[in-house]
């Protein structure tokens, strides 16, 4: 019964996060297209490094990337149905999955040599990655909300 509901719950949230990547990705490229920058590689960059990867040529890296991206949001929507299966719902829930995903994009990314620490960033930027993952983690809390009845 426990691992069933369990089981539930990450399968709504790997669906959750999905949507929560869909979202994300949405906001990230209109916002690159308003500011003209290109799209970050560090997640990419991060992925290849732990997993010795190296994609060869601009096509395979913009696959890798786009393997990237849309893998790490959808399994972070099971940590989201984990967070639904303790009980927690709502804003709360969609704070303590922010919380995880950025604190870990936080910690991660400069442990692994691809981007600065957060007090090498400028304001803006902060307030860009923040909004972005606001986005993520607001649009799988109310996918995962739905699914969840």
């Amino acid at each position: 019964m426990i691992l069933g509901h369990l089981a539930a719950a990450v399968g709504k949230g790997l669906a959750a996060g999905l949507i929560g990547t869909a979202a994300m990705t949405v906001s990230s490229t209109v916002e690159m297209k308003l500011r003209g920058r290109q799209a970050s590689s560090a997640p990419a960059d991060a992925a290849a490094k732990v997993l010795g990867v190296e994609p060869t040529g601009e096509a395979e890296k913009a696959r890798f990337s786009n393997l990237v991206h849309w893998g790490y949001g959808t399994l972070w929507g099971g940590v989201r149905g984990l967070i639904g299966a303790i009980g927690l719902g709502g804003a709360p829930a969609a704070a303590v999955h922010f919380a995880a995903v950025w604190g870990t994009e936080l910690k991660m990314l400069p442990s692994l040599g691809v981007a600065p620490p957060l007090g090498e960033w400028g304001a803006e930027e902060i307030a860009v990655d923040v909004l972005h993952h606001a986005v993520y983690a607001t649009a799988a809390g109310l996918a995962y909300s739905w699914l969840d009845g």
